[in-house]
Protein backbone atom coordinates (compact mmCIF):
# COMPACT_ATOMS: atom_id res chain seq x y z
CA UNK A 1 0.00 0.00 0.00
CA UNK A 2 1.51 3.20 -0.58
CA UNK A 3 1.53 6.46 1.89
CA UNK A 4 3.03 9.83 1.87
CA UNK A 5 5.37 10.48 4.52
CA UNK A 6 8.14 13.27 5.19
CA UNK A 7 11.77 12.41 5.95
CA UNK A 8 13.23 14.09 9.18
CA UNK A 9 17.16 12.62 8.72
CA UNK A 10 19.40 10.15 7.15
CA UNK A 11 20.31 7.14 8.88
CA UNK A 12 24.43 6.29 8.77
CA UNK A 13 23.52 3.73 5.93
CA UNK A 14 22.71 6.43 4.19
CA UNK A 15 18.70 5.58 3.93
CA UNK A 16 16.06 8.72 4.80
CA UNK A 17 14.18 7.73 8.02
CA UNK A 18 10.77 8.69 8.26
CA UNK A 19 8.83 8.77 11.66
CA UNK A 20 5.37 7.14 11.49
CA UNK A 21 2.73 5.85 13.99
CA UNK A 22 4.49 2.59 13.11
CA UNK A 23 7.98 3.60 14.04
CA UNK A 24 10.87 4.78 12.19
CA UNK A 25 10.70 4.03 8.09
CA UNK A 26 13.67 3.52 6.36
CA UNK A 27 13.82 4.87 2.89
CA UNK A 28 16.65 4.50 0.69
CA UNK A 29 17.70 7.70 -1.61
CA UNK A 30 15.28 9.68 -0.10
CA UNK A 31 16.43 13.08 2.13
CA UNK A 32 15.54 14.81 4.69
CA UNK A 33 13.23 17.82 4.77
CA UNK A 34 11.59 15.99 1.63
CA UNK A 35 7.99 14.58 1.54
CA UNK A 36 7.97 11.13 -0.94
CA UNK A 37 5.47 8.86 -1.88
CA UNK A 38 6.48 5.16 -0.66
CA UNK A 39 5.71 1.55 -0.82
CA UNK A 40 6.39 0.49 2.81
CA UNK A 41 7.43 -3.16 3.49
CA UNK A 42 7.41 -3.67 7.13
CA UNK A 43 10.09 -1.20 8.37
CA UNK A 44 11.16 -0.42 4.79
CA UNK A 45 9.76 2.14 2.05
CA UNK A 46 10.81 2.02 -1.61
CA UNK A 47 10.69 5.64 -3.17
CA UNK A 48 7.99 5.84 -5.56
CA UNK A 49 8.09 9.48 -6.11
CA UNK A 50 9.31 12.36 -4.68
CA UNK A 51 6.83 15.12 -4.32
CA UNK A 52 8.25 17.90 -2.24
CA UNK A 53 12.59 17.47 -3.02
CA UNK A 54 14.71 19.19 -0.88
CA UNK A 55 17.00 22.10 -2.10
CA UNK A 56 20.15 20.06 -1.67
CA UNK A 57 18.88 17.28 -4.27
CA UNK A 58 21.04 17.08 -7.64
CA UNK A 59 20.45 14.93 -10.50
CA UNK A 60 22.89 11.54 -10.18
CA UNK A 61 26.30 11.51 -12.30
CA UNK A 62 25.83 7.82 -12.95
CA UNK A 63 23.09 6.22 -15.18
CA UNK A 64 22.70 2.80 -12.89
CA UNK A 65 22.06 5.27 -9.35
CA UNK A 66 18.62 4.41 -7.91
CA UNK A 67 19.12 0.75 -9.51
CA UNK A 68 22.52 -0.58 -8.54
CA UNK A 69 23.22 -0.79 -4.66
CA UNK A 70 26.53 0.03 -4.96
CA UNK A 71 26.30 3.60 -4.10
CA UNK A 72 23.68 5.18 -1.84
CA UNK A 73 24.10 9.31 -2.07
CA UNK A 74 24.31 10.22 -5.71
CA UNK A 75 21.72 12.65 -5.43
CA UNK A 76 23.87 14.86 -3.11
CA UNK A 77 26.93 17.37 -4.19
CA UNK A 78 30.10 15.33 -3.35
CA UNK A 79 31.05 17.87 -0.65
CA UNK A 80 27.39 17.44 1.05
CA UNK A 81 28.16 14.39 1.04
CA UNK A 82 31.72 14.44 3.18
CA UNK A 83 29.76 16.69 5.53
CA UNK A 84 27.47 13.84 6.15
CA UNK A 85 29.78 11.39 6.86
CA UNK A 86 31.51 13.18 8.98
CA UNK A 87 28.21 13.92 10.83
CA UNK A 88 27.79 9.85 10.90
CA UNK A 89 30.97 10.02 12.91
CA UNK A 90 30.28 12.91 15.33
CA UNK A 91 26.72 10.67 15.79
CA UNK A 92 28.73 7.93 16.59
CA UNK A 93 30.89 9.18 19.05
CA UNK A 94 27.90 10.71 20.65
CA UNK A 95 26.25 7.73 21.22
CA UNK A 96 28.95 6.08 22.71
CA UNK A 97 29.36 9.29 25.23
CA UNK A 98 32.60 9.99 23.45
CA UNK A 99 33.25 13.97 23.36
CA UNK A 100 35.87 15.03 20.77
CA UNK A 101 36.22 17.32 17.79
CA UNK A 102 35.82 15.39 14.40
CA UNK A 103 37.79 17.14 11.84
CA UNK A 104 36.52 17.82 8.07
CA UNK A 105 36.66 14.94 6.43
CA UNK A 106 39.68 13.94 3.70
CA UNK A 107 38.01 13.05 0.03
CA UNK A 108 39.55 10.84 -2.38
CA UNK A 109 39.07 11.31 -6.28
CA UNK A 110 35.50 10.07 -7.26
CA UNK A 111 37.48 7.39 -9.95
CA UNK A 112 40.16 6.03 -7.01
CA UNK A 113 38.68 2.71 -6.64
CA UNK A 114 41.58 0.45 -7.67
CA UNK A 115 39.91 -2.72 -6.03
CA UNK A 116 36.38 -3.75 -6.56
CA UNK A 117 34.29 -7.19 -6.43
CA UNK A 118 31.69 -7.52 -9.68
CA UNK A 119 29.20 -10.10 -9.42
CA UNK A 120 27.71 -12.46 -12.62
CA UNK A 121 24.94 -14.63 -12.84
CA UNK A 122 23.63 -17.13 -15.78
CA UNK A 123 20.13 -18.07 -16.98
CA UNK A 124 20.31 -19.91 -19.82
CA UNK A 125 22.55 -17.75 -22.37
CA UNK A 126 22.56 -14.84 -20.51
CA UNK A 127 24.75 -13.57 -18.16
CA UNK A 128 24.10 -10.30 -15.95
CA UNK A 129 27.49 -8.73 -14.97
CA UNK A 130 27.60 -6.11 -12.34
CA UNK A 131 26.36 -5.00 -8.77
CA UNK A 132 23.27 -6.51 -6.85
CA UNK A 133 20.13 -4.40 -7.27
CA UNK A 134 19.54 -2.40 -4.41
CA UNK A 135 18.26 -4.31 -1.31
CA UNK A 136 17.93 -7.21 -3.71
CA UNK A 137 20.22 -10.43 -4.85
CA UNK A 138 19.95 -9.70 -8.57
CA UNK A 139 22.18 -8.17 -10.05
CA UNK A 140 22.07 -5.13 -12.32
CA UNK A 141 23.73 -5.68 -15.97
CA UNK A 142 26.08 -2.35 -15.67
CA UNK A 143 27.84 -0.70 -19.02
CA UNK A 144 29.87 1.78 -16.86
CA UNK A 145 31.14 2.70 -12.92
CA UNK A 146 31.39 6.34 -11.83
CA UNK A 147 33.82 5.38 -9.30
CA UNK A 148 36.02 2.70 -9.91
CA UNK A 149 39.96 3.26 -11.68
CA UNK A 150 39.72 4.58 -15.41
CA UNK A 151 41.77 1.23 -16.37
CA UNK A 152 38.59 -1.21 -14.19
CA UNK A 153 36.42 0.80 -15.93
CA UNK A 154 37.90 0.53 -19.56
CA UNK A 155 38.46 -3.52 -18.80
CA UNK A 156 34.63 -3.93 -18.19
CA UNK A 157 33.67 -5.57 -21.39
CA UNK A 158 36.90 -8.07 -20.62
CA UNK A 159 35.63 -8.93 -17.62
CA UNK A 160 31.91 -9.37 -18.76
CA UNK A 161 33.65 -12.11 -21.26
CA UNK A 162 35.50 -13.90 -18.55
CA UNK A 163 32.96 -13.83 -17.09
CA UNK A 164 29.84 -15.13 -19.22
CA UNK A 165 33.11 -18.10 -19.92
CA UNK A 166 32.89 -18.60 -16.35
CA UNK A 167 29.50 -17.92 -14.57
CA UNK A 168 26.98 -21.08 -13.86
CA UNK A 169 23.29 -21.72 -13.42
CA UNK A 170 21.60 -20.98 -9.78
CA UNK A 171 25.46 -20.26 -8.59
CA UNK A 172 26.34 -16.32 -8.39
CA UNK A 173 30.08 -15.94 -9.28
CA UNK A 174 32.09 -13.10 -7.72
CA UNK A 175 35.12 -11.60 -9.79
CA UNK A 176 37.43 -9.20 -7.20
CA UNK A 177 39.70 -6.81 -9.42
CA UNK A 178 42.87 -5.09 -8.28
CA UNK A 179 44.63 -2.43 -10.43
CA UNK A 180 48.13 -3.12 -10.20
CA UNK A 181 51.60 -1.58 -11.45
CA UNK A 182 51.17 -4.16 -14.35
CA UNK A 183 47.81 -4.23 -14.98
CA UNK A 184 44.93 -6.27 -13.59
CA UNK A 185 44.60 -9.31 -11.05
CA UNK A 186 40.99 -10.86 -11.10
CA UNK A 187 40.30 -13.32 -8.73
CA UNK A 188 36.76 -15.34 -9.81
CA UNK A 189 35.22 -17.18 -6.55
CA UNK A 190 32.29 -19.58 -8.08
CA UNK A 191 33.13 -20.42 -11.67
CA UNK A 192 32.80 -23.83 -13.34
CA UNK A 193 35.97 -25.37 -13.48
CA UNK A 194 38.38 -23.93 -16.25
CA UNK A 195 39.69 -26.48 -18.83
CA UNK A 196 42.93 -26.48 -20.66
CA UNK A 197 40.65 -25.20 -23.76
CA UNK A 198 39.22 -22.32 -21.77
CA UNK A 199 42.48 -21.15 -20.35
CA UNK A 200 44.10 -20.70 -23.58
CA UNK A 201 40.75 -19.00 -24.26
CA UNK A 202 41.66 -16.16 -21.85
CA UNK A 203 45.48 -16.27 -22.90
CA UNK A 204 44.19 -14.95 -25.74
CA UNK A 205 41.54 -12.03 -24.18
CA UNK A 206 44.97 -11.23 -21.98
CA UNK A 207 47.53 -10.37 -24.17
CA UNK A 208 47.10 -6.93 -25.06
CA UNK A 209 44.89 -5.87 -22.97
CA UNK A 210 44.98 -4.80 -19.09
CA UNK A 211 44.95 -8.34 -17.62
CA UNK A 212 47.88 -9.62 -15.50
CA UNK A 213 46.88 -12.32 -13.38
CA UNK A 214 43.74 -14.24 -13.26
CA UNK A 215 42.92 -17.04 -10.64
CA UNK A 216 39.85 -19.48 -9.83
CA UNK A 217 38.81 -20.02 -6.54
CA UNK A 218 42.18 -19.25 -5.21
CA UNK A 219 44.21 -21.19 -7.96
CA UNK A 220 45.96 -19.36 -10.88
CA UNK A 221 44.61 -20.18 -14.50
CA UNK A 222 47.30 -17.95 -16.15
CA UNK A 223 49.60 -14.89 -15.23
CA UNK A 224 50.97 -12.36 -17.79
CA UNK A 225 52.72 -10.60 -15.78
CA UNK A 226 53.29 -10.66 -12.05
CA UNK A 227 50.98 -8.13 -9.78
CA UNK A 228 52.65 -5.50 -8.14
CA UNK A 229 51.40 -3.08 -5.57
CA UNK A 230 53.84 -0.15 -4.57
CA UNK A 231 53.19 0.88 -0.58
CA UNK A 232 55.29 3.56 0.65
CA UNK A 233 58.22 3.08 -2.07
CA UNK A 234 57.60 -0.66 -1.28
CA UNK A 235 56.51 -2.97 -3.95
CA UNK A 236 54.26 -6.19 -3.02
CA UNK A 237 53.06 -9.01 -4.98
CA UNK A 238 49.65 -9.29 -3.41
CA UNK A 239 47.76 -12.53 -3.30
CA UNK A 240 44.49 -13.39 -5.65
CA UNK A 241 42.24 -11.41 -3.86
CA UNK A 242 43.76 -9.92 -1.16
CA UNK A 243 42.53 -7.00 1.15
CA UNK A 244 43.85 -3.54 0.13
CA UNK A 245 42.98 -0.31 1.16
CA UNK A 246 40.03 0.67 -2.04
CA UNK A 247 41.54 4.20 -2.82
CA UNK A 248 45.22 4.12 -2.99
CA UNK A 249 44.87 8.32 -2.64
CA UNK A 250 42.64 7.15 0.95
CA UNK A 251 45.28 4.73 2.07
CA UNK A 252 48.04 6.87 1.48
CA UNK A 253 46.02 9.65 3.46
CA UNK A 254 45.35 7.64 6.11
CA UNK A 255 49.01 6.10 6.38
CA UNK A 256 50.53 9.99 6.72
CA UNK A 257 48.33 10.29 9.58
CA UNK A 258 49.23 7.69 11.31
CA UNK A 259 52.74 7.67 10.76
CA UNK A 260 52.82 11.51 11.42
CA UNK A 261 51.04 10.69 15.17
CA UNK A 262 53.65 7.71 15.98
CA UNK A 263 56.64 9.54 14.92
CA UNK A 264 59.67 9.33 17.24
CA UNK A 265 58.46 5.81 18.76
CA UNK A 266 61.10 3.26 19.11
CA UNK A 267 58.86 0.35 17.82
CA UNK A 268 55.50 -0.11 16.82
CA UNK A 269 53.21 -2.86 16.05
CA UNK A 270 50.96 -3.01 13.43
CA UNK A 271 47.81 -4.96 14.23
CA UNK A 272 45.65 -6.56 11.49
CA UNK A 273 48.36 -5.39 8.90
CA UNK A 274 47.27 -6.81 5.64
CA UNK A 275 49.67 -6.02 2.97
CA UNK A 276 51.02 -3.00 4.77
CA UNK A 277 49.63 0.09 4.42
CA UNK A 278 50.51 1.44 8.48
CA UNK A 279 53.56 -1.36 8.20
CA UNK A 280 55.62 0.07 5.32
CA UNK A 281 55.17 3.91 6.27
CA UNK A 282 56.28 3.24 9.81
CA UNK A 283 59.50 1.33 8.71
CA UNK A 284 60.80 4.21 7.25
CA UNK A 285 61.04 5.26 11.00
CA UNK A 286 61.38 2.47 13.10
CA UNK A 287 61.19 -0.87 13.84
CA UNK A 288 57.86 -2.69 13.49
CA UNK A 289 55.69 -6.39 14.14
CA UNK A 290 53.13 -7.01 11.46
CA UNK A 291 50.51 -8.99 12.91
CA UNK A 292 47.99 -10.46 10.06
CA UNK A 293 45.64 -13.79 10.19
CA UNK A 294 46.11 -14.24 6.64
CA UNK A 295 49.20 -15.97 6.28
CA UNK A 296 49.35 -15.30 2.01
CA UNK A 297 49.14 -11.42 3.08
CA UNK A 298 51.75 -11.62 5.76
CA UNK A 299 54.18 -13.41 3.42
CA UNK A 300 53.91 -10.49 0.73
CA UNK A 301 53.95 -8.11 3.32
CA UNK A 302 57.59 -10.00 4.41
CA UNK A 303 58.92 -10.77 1.10
CA UNK A 304 58.44 -7.28 0.27
CA UNK A 305 60.28 -5.80 2.92
CA UNK A 306 63.23 -8.22 2.18
CA UNK A 307 63.43 -6.70 -1.09
CA UNK A 308 63.19 -3.31 -0.14
CA UNK A 309 65.71 -0.44 0.91
CA UNK A 310 65.79 2.26 3.22
CA UNK A 311 63.67 0.29 5.98
CA UNK A 312 64.01 -0.45 9.86
CA UNK A 313 63.49 -4.47 10.81
CA UNK A 314 60.08 -5.36 9.88
CA UNK A 315 58.92 -8.20 11.82
CA UNK A 316 55.75 -10.94 11.12
CA UNK A 317 53.91 -12.85 13.08
CA UNK A 318 50.63 -14.97 11.95
CA UNK A 319 47.88 -15.03 14.06
CA UNK A 320 43.99 -14.62 14.86
CA UNK A 321 43.56 -11.26 16.32
CA UNK A 322 40.08 -11.57 16.89
CA UNK A 323 40.49 -15.04 18.82
CA UNK A 324 44.06 -14.49 20.23
CA UNK A 325 44.81 -10.97 20.94
CA UNK A 326 47.99 -9.37 22.01
CA UNK A 327 48.39 -9.21 25.61
CA UNK A 328 49.85 -6.29 27.74
CA UNK A 329 52.53 -8.32 28.31
CA UNK A 330 53.38 -9.03 24.47
CA UNK A 331 53.27 -5.26 23.69
CA UNK A 332 55.73 -4.17 26.59
CA UNK A 333 58.19 -4.86 23.55
CA UNK A 334 56.44 -1.48 21.88
CA UNK A 335 55.94 1.94 23.13
CA UNK A 336 53.54 2.41 19.55
CA UNK A 337 50.63 0.57 17.84
CA UNK A 338 48.48 1.11 15.21
CA UNK A 339 45.22 -1.01 14.99
CA UNK A 340 43.00 -1.32 11.63
CA UNK A 341 39.86 -4.47 12.22
CA UNK A 342 37.05 -6.06 10.75
CA UNK A 343 33.96 -4.34 9.90
CA UNK A 344 33.20 -5.59 13.51
CA UNK A 345 35.82 -3.93 15.34
CA UNK A 346 38.21 -5.75 17.58
CA UNK A 347 36.80 -5.59 21.55
CA UNK A 348 39.14 -8.59 23.06
CA UNK A 349 42.17 -6.38 21.22
CA UNK A 350 40.93 -3.24 22.58
CA UNK A 351 40.58 -4.47 25.65
CA UNK A 352 44.47 -5.43 25.78
CA UNK A 353 45.45 -2.27 24.44
CA UNK A 354 43.71 -0.09 27.43
CA UNK A 355 45.49 -2.78 29.60
CA UNK A 356 48.90 -2.00 27.79
CA UNK A 357 51.88 0.60 28.61
CA UNK A 358 51.51 1.88 25.21
CA UNK A 359 52.00 5.51 24.97
CA UNK A 360 50.41 6.42 21.72
CA UNK A 361 47.80 4.27 19.61
CA UNK A 362 46.37 5.27 15.73
CA UNK A 363 42.75 3.27 15.45
CA UNK A 364 41.71 2.93 12.23
CA UNK A 365 38.10 1.77 11.01
CA UNK A 366 35.82 1.34 8.32
CA UNK A 367 32.72 1.49 11.10
CA UNK A 368 32.34 4.30 12.77
CA UNK A 369 30.04 2.04 15.33
CA UNK A 370 32.04 -0.43 16.21
CA UNK A 371 34.74 2.32 16.10
CA UNK A 372 32.53 4.18 18.78
CA UNK A 373 32.77 1.04 20.82
CA UNK A 374 36.14 -0.33 20.80
CA UNK A 375 37.38 3.66 20.98
CA UNK A 376 35.09 3.85 24.48
CA UNK A 377 37.07 0.64 26.48
CA UNK A 378 40.80 1.99 25.70
CA UNK A 379 39.45 5.69 26.74
CA UNK A 380 38.68 3.99 29.99
CA UNK A 381 42.10 2.97 30.16
CA UNK A 382 43.54 5.83 30.28
CA UNK A 383 44.28 7.67 26.95
CA UNK A 384 42.59 10.86 25.46
CA UNK A 385 41.90 11.90 21.88
CA UNK A 386 43.98 13.69 19.94
CA UNK A 387 42.37 14.03 16.57
CA UNK A 388 39.43 12.11 14.90
CA UNK A 389 39.36 12.51 11.20
CA UNK A 390 36.94 10.63 8.84
CA UNK A 391 38.26 9.61 5.45
CA UNK A 392 35.80 9.65 2.40
CA UNK A 393 36.96 6.32 0.83
CA UNK A 394 34.22 4.99 -0.76
CA UNK A 395 33.26 7.87 -2.82
CA UNK A 396 28.99 8.25 -3.34
CA UNK A 397 28.85 5.28 -0.47
CA UNK A 398 27.62 5.56 3.14
CA UNK A 399 31.00 3.54 3.97
CA UNK A 400 33.25 6.06 6.03
CA UNK A 401 36.86 5.64 7.27
CA UNK A 402 37.79 7.19 10.51
CA UNK A 403 41.68 7.53 12.05
CA UNK A 404 41.69 8.20 15.55
CA UNK A 405 44.96 9.22 17.23
CA UNK A 406 45.00 8.64 21.12
CA UNK A 407 48.11 9.53 23.31
CA UNK A 408 48.28 7.85 26.84
CA UNK A 409 47.48 10.65 29.64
Amino acid sequence: MDETVTISRLGHRGDGIAETQEGPLFVPLALPGERVKVARSGKRGELLEVLEPSEKRVPPPCPHFGVCGGCALQMLPLEETRRLKRGFVEEALLRAGIEAKVEETIGAPVDSRRRAVFSASRSGRKVAFGFHRRGERRLVDIETCLVVRPRILAALPLLREIAALLAREKRELRMSVLETSVGLDVAVTGGAPATSRLVSRFVGLGRGAALARLSLDGEMLMELAAPRIPIAGVFVDPPPGAFLQASAEAGEAMAALVAGHLSGAKRAVDLFSGLGTFTFPLARQMPVLAVEAEKASLEALLAGARGAQGLKPVEGLSRDLLRFPLGPDELKRFDAAVVDPPWDGARAQAEMLAASGLKRIAMVSCNPASLARDLSIVLAGGYGIERVVPVDQFVYSAETEVVVLLRRT
